[in-house]
């Protein structure tokens, strides 16, 4: 993966240190440098101030409690919240550097962990373990929160476009290095599409799944030659058992197939029938 490179006198880590108990505690807070020259510097240090105050919020925590007890004791078990899903996106605009000032100006509230160019350039947004503003109101399975328990991808892509072998080859090296380190499940990585499909098709029905899930990122189906559908196979049961939200039927159907088949056109069809029963039997 590319990236940006800064002076190696220039801090990655923030270190604070929190009093509990009388005991002195050492809290270290990832950040993403703010070090890099050009067009993104001031944006950079925005980052870094609002982490900050994240950080601050942990030191105060142990002082401050959100409801009044008779006291604090703190338990020696626990660890950061940790992403569960990756959800990939298409940008749905012309050029990488136009996603960048989207995702650095205030007022557009929405932003990503990772944002990769068609030249296999990725750029880092977001600590791994901080909540971005990708996903929106979306749901899949029981996950109705999903920007608190995922990873947000973004690719450069205008949504009617292929996409590059590049960017694909930099997105399987970022999704490998994201599984092992976080220990997320093949069926976890899933597209913008998939959960919100009545509001998004991202990223367009040209993105490679298949060859994704031959790499472990994402579940696919088999052979369907010799499929045969039960009577009374219940479709819609087994798109929410995949994850889909079926409160809208035509749209979980159109997020289906489109993820699953390539086709962007609506209703079950005999092979899409074959394809969905095969397939559901994995997310069991």
């Amino acid at each position: 993966m590319a990236a940006n490179n800064c002076s190696e006198n220039n801090p990655y880590f923030e270190e604070y240190f929190i009093r509990m108990n009388g005991k002195l505690f050492l809290l270290s807070l990832l950040f993403i440098s703010a070090c890099s020259q050009g067009p993104y510097r001031a944006t950079n240090k925005v980052y870094k101030q609002q982490a900050k105050k994240f950080a601050n919020l942990l030191r105060q925590y142990p002082l401050k409690d959100s409801v009044e007890t008779a006291s604090f004791v703190g338990t020696t078990n626990f660890s950061m919240r940790r992403p569960n899903f990756v959800i990939i996106h298409h940008t749905a605009q012309n050029s990488c550097e136009q996603t960048l000032k989207t995702f650095t100006l205030p007022r557009t509230q929405v932003s990503a962990h990772y944002v990769i160019c068609k030249d296999g350039t990725v750029h880092h947004m977001l600590n791994d373990y901080l909540r971005a503003h990708h996903a929106g109101v979306s749901r899949w399975g029981n996950a109705t929160d999903i920007n608190s328990n995922s990873i947000g991808i973004e690719l450069d892509n205008n949504g009617f476009e292929p996409f590059d072998e590049r960017q694909i080859n930099s997105l399987n090296l970022l999704l490998e290095r994201l599984k092992k380190s976080f220990n997320i499940p093949a069926a976890n990585f899933i597209g913008h599409g998939d959960i919100a499909p009545t509001r998004k098709n991202d990223p367009n029905w040209r993105f490679p799944w298949q060859t994704l899930s031959t790499k472990g990122f994402g579940l696919w189906w088999n052979d369907t030659t010799n499929v045969q559908v039960p009577a009374g196979f219940d479709p819609l049961t087994a798109i929410r058992i995949v994850g889909y939200d079926v409160k809208d039927t035509a749209a979980a159907i159109l997020g289906f197939k489109r993820h699953f088949m390539m086709d962007t056109t609506r209703g079950m069809t005999p092979e899409a029938m074959k394809v969905l029963y095969q397939l559901h039997k994995k997310y069991l």
